[in-house]
């Protein structure tokens, strides 16, 4: 087997060698060309002129073997907004402080505002002249005490136990009426006029106070028997049952407006 050797060529003194051996087999007429095993292939760009070559970064390698994503232009915009927050503005204060002051004082203008706003907000319902409720309107009824014994001294309301049970049930009923939003206002005195026997039966009445000018509407919602009504008893309900003088039976309620 024959092997014919090529010329070596070069480009200048520091030109790439470049050799390529080429075997021929004569006996068959069958050429193979290939490279040996022991062959390390570099990556290089283009030569240039000079005949000089360039590896590939292997910086640029890497960052593509990691699947960075991130182009150059937005690289470039994130370290320009970077530099502009980063900026002096005056003295030692830079500019993103700047917008952080500013985004703060006004989140306290808002704040202070809203306090400012609802501290000196007046309702209307709550401004009214007590003086001007000068018409009256009554309601009569009574209620059961189950835990109360019926004695003699329930007969009369001078009697000492007669006068302390009346006076709890009075307070008890007036605390009721001007704890409502809607009837407080309105509201002016409860009375225990009488006991009677079956257990104990208190006899009772309430008084409020209307201004001339609305009389005729507040008798008809406001001040209505059904609305006066349904606030006692939904009262009576909500009370706990204890086992005193002051419970009352909340069926044995009634009411009458006169």
């Amino acid at each position: 087997m024959d092997i014919e050797l090529q010329s070596i060529k070069t480009n200048g003194n520091h030109g790439a060698t470049c050799l390529s051996d080429k075997l021929v087999s004569e006996g068959n007429g069958e050429g193979v060309v290939g490279a040996s095993d022991g062959d390390v292939l570099l990556s290089v760009e283009n030569a240039e002129c000079n005949g000089e070559t360039k590896p590939l970064s292997h910086a640029a390698e890497n960052q593509r073997i990691l699947g960075n994503t991130n182009t150059p232009g937005e690289t470039g915009a994130v370290c320009r907004i970077n530099r502009e927050l980063n900026k002096v503005v005056f003295w030692k204060v830079r500019l993103w402080m700047v917008i952080i002051f500013i985004l703060v004082f006004i989140l306290a203008v808002i704040l202070i505002s809203l306090s400012v706003c609802s501290a000196i907000h007046e309702d209307a319902d709550e401004n009214f002249d007590p003086s001007l409720f000068k018409v009256p309107l009554h309601f009569n009824g009574s209620f059961q005490l189950p835990n109360v014994v019926f004695t003699e001294d329930h007969l009369t309301l001078s009697s000492n136990e007669s006068q302390a049970l009346a006076a709890n049930l009075q307070e008890k009923m007036a605390d009721l009426y001007r704890s409502s939003p809607a009837l407080g206002r309105y509201f002016s005195r409860a009375e225990i006029y009488a006991f009677r026997n079956g257990s104990v039966i208190a006899d009772y009445q309430l008084t409020f106070l209307m201004p001339e000018e609305e009389q005729d509407q507040l008798r008809n919602f406001t001040l209505s028997r059904e609305m006066v009504y349904n606030v006692f008893r939904q009262f009576l309900y909500d009370q706990e049952l204890e086992k005193t003088e002051m419970y009352i039976e909340p069926v044995s309620l009634k009411m009458q407006r006169h």
